[in-house]
């Protein structure tokens, strides 16, 4: 980047963060950012925000200073970021009586040595700086000092114009970057080959790791943009497309069928707006749907401003699995545009922002399937019962799938209520299939009449029938695809549940229940003076033994008795090596919602499981609350 200002502080001082020079009191605000492409856009978001705070308390800020500071904090943390790799720290301090602003940025890696530095030390190569002309041309001083451990690049932005001639302090930014990062183009050429040479391949590889861990696809596109710009390109553009309608061509861009322009960036930020209005108004319209690039895209001159008015600009299709996804575009200034190598490098992360995309894409289809599953397989509304009022709390604790548990409240007939709160070993498409069975068939066997005992004697030798044919289905489709059949001793693949059924029939002053728990916790009562008990007996999970008999439990509910039914989330929601049913734990708790309505209770037990252990739950929550009238 051609020779850097010589203001240069090396002497180590003896504690704390170097400190430029600096006149008057100060108002100073300070943070760490983590290192990383998303680094810049915090850094900023910081100084936006400080200079809002300065301001408000009556200190002076001036435009055309807050420009500059958001330039050079965005340059220096860059920079920063770029060759530390790690956490920076970044300060801002206002001289109240100078009117002058002090932008520190330090880092863990005082042996890296920013470009031109004539004294690099023997342990590791330097890492060149970029931006550092740009601090300079808008900084009345800049430096950097070092001391053990540390590296402090700092610079310090008077409150008047140090060019003198009132330029636009964002405008001259853009020229002075332009002029600096982009020509002549020799220097540019030398510039890509170095970092070609030092980290391309490490690039690629925390470029893959970024991208790969993101579930949205929009924020891929975003990532996109700071991994590119300004490192590979002055500035460039995602678009995203819907595949069902990518296959046959893309529309002129205005219809639903065209692509969407997810992201546009830019090394200077005031040309973003510009910009992204003058790509909308012209997407890419690739010939062959499954060809990568890159492709010539018509250079936006009039949107970069009269030194940016020549360059070049590249599309890539971002391909994953054979299907089209969207296009990148990348564009540089200049008349001789991008070398072969910068080309391959930007081709080689468009194949890896395709297949994030994709990702991406994929998990929001899981994730849509679940809740739409999800939502069929709990009831659309729990039915109100005469003389009793009811409270549920349900948590699943995988958002991204069908939980294994689930609830039920509905009409039997005959003045009869029912209800239902099992839990299925496992989640996901296995638990969904064991509660699609279960709660259709709890409904029916209730409607039919079938008391509660029964209904759990058939539902148990369904569950079992179920997976014997499941087995059979599965191993005659194995001998067909020419494999072997079911080994010795290889029986059908059981579907466990646990489950507490009840019935409720309402009469004139209380309500009688009768109800049964298959493997589930038992439920309790609390009465209206306080005393808990428990009113059902453990008995076998379902879809365990064959032709097992199972019994039920009958007692009244007067007014002000409430019933309490949880899963084993609940009972078995740990901290550290504790459970909160430890010592008849939920007993106690519930002990002390004594008074309360339905809803009180259930909100209490909610919050003391939550505060229970300091990590979220790990497994689904329900509880149901049935109160007496």
């Amino acid at each position: 980047m051609g020779a850097i200002p010589t203001q240069r502080e090396t002497v180590p001082r003896a504690s704390g963060v170097p400190a430029p020079p600096c006149a008057g009191a100060h108002t100073e605000a300070h943070t760490t950012l983590p290192g990383g492409p998303l680094a810049p856009g915090s850094a900023r978001a910081l100084a936006r925000a400080t200079l809002a705070e300065w301001r408000g308390r009556g200190l002076t800020v001036a435009d055309r200073l807050a420009d500059d500071v958001l330039v050079v904090v965005s340059e220096l943390v860059t920079n920063a970021v770029v060759h530390a790799g790690t956490d920076v720290e970044l300060i801002l301090r206002l001289e109240p009586d100078t009117g002058a602003c002090v932008v520190e940025v330090a880092d863990q890696h005082p042996s890296r040595a920013p470009r031109d530095h004539r004294a690099p030390t023997p342990y590791e190569p330097p890492e060149y700086g970029r931006g550092l002309r740009l601090v300079a041309a808008l900084a009345e001083a800049w430096g950097i000092t070092y001391r053990p451990g540390v590296k402090t690049v700092w610079a310090r932005l008077p409150a008047e114009d140090p060019a003198g001639d009132g330029e636009d302090a964002c405008d001259a930014a853009y020229g002075l970057g332009v002029a600096e990062i982009l020509a002549p183009e020799p220097q540019r050429a030398e510039r890509d080959r170095e970092w070609l040479g030092r980290g391309a391949l490490t690039f690629l590889a925390e470029a893959s790791d970024l991208l790969a861990g993101q579930l949205d696809e929009d924020l891929v596109a975003a990532l996109t943009g700071q991994l590119i710009v300004p490192r590979l390109a002055d500035w460039c553009a995602v678009w995203l497309e819907d595949e069902s309608t990518a296959r046959g061509g893309w529309s002129d861009g205005v219809g639903a069928a065209g692509p969407r322009l997810a992201r546009v960036w830019h090394s200077s930020e005031n040309r973003i707006d510009e910009l992204r209005q003058a790509l909308e108004k012209d997407p890419p319209h690739p010939v062959d749907g499954l060809h990568s690039g890159p492709d010539p895209y018509p250079w936006p001159g009039h949107a970069l401003g009269a030194r940016a008015a020549d360059g070049s600009a590249l599309a890539y299709r971002l391909i994953a699995g054979g299907r089209p996804l969207g296009t990148l575009v990348i564009g540089r200034a200049g008349p001789i545009g991008f070398p072969d190598e910068i080309t391959g490098l930007v081709e080689d992360l468009s194949r890896r922002v395709a297949l994030g995309i994709g990702a991406a894409r994929q998990y929001a289809r899981q994730a849509t399937i679940s809740a739409v599953l999800q939502r069929g397989l709990l009831p659309g509304a729990v039915a109100e019962i005469p003389g009793v009022r009811s409270a549920l709390v349900y948590e699943p604790c995988d958002q991204g799938g069908p939980s294994g548990d689930f609830y039920d409240i509905f009409p039997a007939g005959d003045g009869r209520w029912c209800f239902a709160v099992g839990d299925v070993q496992g989640k996901g498409p296995e638990a969904a299939v064991v509660i699609g069975l279960a709660r259709p068939w709890l409904r029916l066997l209730a409607r039919e009449g079938y008391g509660v005992a029964d209904v759990l004697d058939r539902l148990n030798q369904l569950l079992l029938d179920d997976a014997t044919e499941a087995a059979d289905a599965a191993a005659r489709v194995l001998v067909a695809a020419g494999g072997r059949g079911p080994a010795p001793g290889d029986g059908p693949q059981t579907r466990f549940l646990s489950l507490l059924y009840g019935e409720l029939a309402p009469y004139e002053g209380g309500v009688r229940c009768t109800l049964a728990s298959a493997g589930h916790p038992l439920p309790l009562v609390l009465g209206r003076d306080g005393g808990v008990r428990a009113v059902a007996r453990p008995q076998t999970l379902l879809g365990v033994i064959e032709d097992e008999t199972y019994t039920c439990d009958t007692f009244d509910l007067t007014p002000g008795d409430s019933l309490l039914c949880v899963t084993d989330g609940i009972t078995e929601r740990r901290s550290g090596s504790r459970q909160f049913d430890d010592a008849d734990g939920l007993a106690t708790v519930l002990a002390g919602c004594a008074g309360l309505d339905a809803e009180l209770i259930a909100e209490r037990i909610q919050r003391l499981v939550h505060e229970f252990g300091e990590r979220p739950p790990e497994d689904d929550l329900a509880l149901l609350v049935l109160q007496a009238e």
